[in-house]
């Protein structure tokens, strides 16, 4: 009976990484955390980069954990940085898991509250996963598409996903409805749910904004991995092994490929095409 007990919860463990992309393990155990270079409220958009850059964690994640990497190189580059954390209990190690159109308010003040301080008239969004979809909420729903200019999503559930049949896993094992419920975002971002339904339906975009999102073929949270991918005229697809055929990194690992890192800086400058990029020494 123990061992059984014991195996039901290790298939539960199993089932919330895949499907919400946790990192609880390693996560910094204060949310609050900023990442370095983030949030200098008094940071000026200057000639060179005019539009601050938001960053926008995943499920089961946290800023200081996710953009450990991203952050400090956008810095570096020159850009005004700016990280949140939504939907999670204050100062708790794991955000991004209630209602997703509750979070999209959340960026939407905080978004708000950026251009104010810098002076800016727009933003860049860049997201990982939940993060790279969840703006388009805000864009479409709450007035966001007046106020970016790109959002850029790393891996994002852009059509949902199903955890490489985790998910229907779930199901049998009666899981799935105890993880929902403990992490709204995680059944909002199920293939076909009716926050999904809600989100894509008339167009993938809405005018204005450009979309740009990079994909990995290794992905094990978002599958498929096609899924990530939008439809419109001012979408820009690009799927990670297209360019770098030996460049394995997934779901996770991607957050810290310094082959994003320049992939973002690309898509963020001004006069930049996406590629080309060195896969051996991107940041050199």
């Amino acid at each position: 009976m123990r061992f059984r007990r014991l195996r039901r919860w290790a298939v539960i463990a199993a089932a919330m990484t895949a499907v919400l992309g946790t990192t609880g393990i390693t996560a910094p155990a204060q949310a609050e955390i900023v990442p370095e270079g983030a949030n200098d409220w008094k940071c000026k958009p200057s000639f060179w980069h005019p539009r601050p850059v938001v960053l926008v964690h995943g499920t089961f994640e946290n800023m200081a954990f996710n953009w450990q990497k991203l952050s400090p190189a956008l810095k570096k580059a020159g850009y005004c940085v700016y990280a949140l954390n939504y939907g999670g209990p204050k100062d708790g190690p794991i955000q991004g898991i209630y209602d997703i159109p509750t979070s999209a308010g959340e960026l939407s003040a905080f978004v708000d509250r950026v251009l104010e301080s810098t002076g800016a008239a727009k933003v860049d969004i860049v997201g990982h996963s939940q993060g790279g979809m969840m703006p388009r909420y805000y864009m479409k729903f709450l007035g966001g598409a007046a106020k970016v200019n790109k959002l850029v999503g790393i891996v994002p559930s852009n059509h949902g996903t199903n955890a490489s049949g985790l998910v229907e896993l779930g199901r049998l094992l009666g899981i799935t409805q105890a993880i929902v419920k403990a992490a709204p975002a995680a059944g909002q971002q199920i293939i076909g749910s009716d926050f999904l339904r809600e989100l894509n339906e008339g167009g993938d975009t809405v005018p204005g904004p450009q979309y740009i999102v990079l994909a990995t073929k290794y992905d094990e949270v978002v599958t498929p991995y096609t899924s990530s991918f939008l439809n419109g005229s001012n979408a820009h697809n690009v799927l990670l092994q297209d360019k770098c055929p030996d460049d394995t990194n997934a779901h996770l690992g991607i957050n810290f490929d310094p082959v994003m890192i320049k992939f973002v800086q690309n898509s963020l400058d001004i006069w930049g095409p996406y590629w080309p990029i060195d896969c051996a020494d991107p940041l050199g």
